[in-house]
């Protein structure tokens, strides 16, 4: 009997340490589910088609499902707001001659024009990381031909527009720390990544290829930038660290490939391709690996942070 007992006594000591156990391992378990989960989640995407014979703005997810249709007329680029309920594009009025930047309600509505430049090329907007402030290029010719590259910035109402005189270039994007990086035009139509404060100072000009290298995408943690270059006689995707140091080379095709744009979680970037003949969305790995083709038929493409 005092055996059994004794037993007995030994099992239950042995079980309060199984619980334990079995408890951690179960949590273990969620942890791997939910982490491979979030590997797999689908990050919504907008971009522009001329499926309906027109440029217009359409939303689908990493798988391309979930078609959305934003505009019912001419408008290009996709620049969404820090919350995303709200997207900044440019369209075109006068024939092409005159492009301005617009906002709209994620699902199209509310929809409001923000500059009326004539006869300038309003494009490539982005938002601030408050939201408040949209910065955006400005391109045009004067009364001799000679063509200018701006930047400009406005309240995201449209409200206050000046001209950041100090930067002459394109593409502008915004830093999480509210810096501004963009694409720095020369005279020979060479162009550079650069940065530089808000105000236009303090600019560091950070590739030194006598390439075209454009259209310059932060990483959502601000430590790296991606960028298209045909600094190898095509143009290719590029990524490099925030200070320009590391530059790395990601594709490798005959055909162009450009705007990169950076996933919500920062492992991954698509780009467009035309490897098919026609505009597509690639996704790859931030390392150049796992290219992916995604949505067929689509440009100007950017993923909602």
């Amino acid at each position: 009997m005092q055996g059994t007992k004794y037993q007995e006594s030994m099992k239950i000591k042995s079980l309060k340490h199984v619980k334990p156990l079995f408890i951690l391992t179960f949590l273990l378990g969620c942890i791997a589910f939910c982490q491979e989960s979030d590997k797999s989640k689908s990050y919504t995407i907008g971009y522009t088609s001329l499926s309906s014979g027109i440029i217009e703005i359409y939303q689908k997810n990493t798988e391309g499902k979930s078609t959305i249709k934003s505009t019912n007329e001419n408008g290009g680029y996709v620049a969404w707001s820090p919350d995303g309920k709200r997207i900044a594009f440019y369209a075109k009025y006068d024939d092409k001659k005159t492009w301005s930047i617009h906002t709209m309600n994620s699902d199209g509505t509310n929809r409001k024009r923000l500059t009326h430049a004539k006869n300038k090329w309003d494009n490539a907007p982005d938002w601030s990381p408050d939201g408040t402030k949209i910065v955006f290029a400005r391109e045009y010719k004067d009364a001799e031909g000679v063509w200018h590259p701006e930047i400009w910035i406005m309240n995201s109402d449209g409200s206050e527009q000046t001209q950041i005189k100090s930067l002459k270039g394109s593409n502008p994007y915004f830093t999480p720390d509210g810096k501004i990086v963009f694409s720095w035009e020369f005279e020979d139509k060479s162009s550079a990544i650069s940065i530089a404060d808000i105000d236009g100072k303090n600019i560091i000009r950070l590739t030194h290829n006598g390439a075209k290298e454009w259209h310059p995408d932060v990483s959502p943690d601000g430590k790296q930038i991606a960028f298209m270059s045909d600094r190898d006689g095509n143009f290719e995707i590029y990524i490099m660290d925030i200070n320009g140091s590391n530059q790395k080379r990601l594709t490798y095709n005959d055909v162009r490939d450009s705007m990169p744009s950076w996933s919500p979680d920062g492992s991954q970037l698509i780009f467009i391709s035309k490897t098919d003949g026609i505009p597509t969305i690639y996704s790859m790995n931030k390392d150049g690996t796992s290219v992916k083709k995604i949505i067929s038929n689509g440009g100007q493409a950017a993923w909602l942070k």
